[in-house]
């Protein structure tokens, strides 16, 4: 779960890259492009992004996790290779196909009761969700800001596994 300071950081991360989205680069009819930002999704709620790409051809990596402590983490690492429609302007698409494996665990305080009322592990003390799948996806890009849904068509590793991935973020061009 998202606490206050995290989404401040999360919220001033998205205010320091929109700042520096405003300088005047020129990638109209450059043939490489590179790309950083950051976004937000299930199951991995945070996850920086970095995107490279060759005229319309663009592959995207995104990545992060969090320990906190014994069954108190999350990561994730998902990829795409995808091809851009409408490249040149402030509207685009991107299509194209994905994969990735993300992992979250929290605390469970009624399984860890119940195992320390009876002396014995009984049930896992925590919650966790995994997904390892490859899919389609597609996102939308409108001055920086993107939206991403896929639609993964087969899990290697599942548990709790999704049937739609989706993420927002902002990213902004580094050339």
């Amino acid at each position: 779960m998202l606490y206050g300071s995290s989404i401040r950081r999360i919220a001033f991360t998205l205010i320091l890259l929109a700042g520096l989205s405003f300088g005047d680069i020129s990638t109209e009819n450059a043939p490489l492009r590179a790309m950083a930002g950051a976004s937000i999704g299930r199951q991995a709620p945070v996850m920086a992004t970095l995107g490279l790409g060759y005229q319309s051809a663009i592959l995207y990596v995104e990545g992060m996790g969090v320990h906190k402590g014994d069954n108190d983490f999350w990561c994730g690492l998902r990829g795409t290779i995808a091809w851009t429609i409408f490249r040149d302007t402030p509207f685009n698409l991107d299509l194209g196909v994905a994969g990735g494996y993300e992992y979250a665990r929290a605390p469970n305080g009624m399984h860890q009761t119940l195992n320390e009322a009876n002396g014995k592990t009984f049930v896992f003390p925590y919650n966790y969700e995994e997904s390892l799948d490859i899919g389609i996806e597609i996102r939308a890009h409108l001055y920086g800001f993107y939206s991403q849904v896929g639609y993964p068509l087969y899990h290697f590793r599942k548990h709790d596994e999704p049937t739609l991935t989706w993420r927002m973020g902002y990213m902004v061009s580094i050339f």
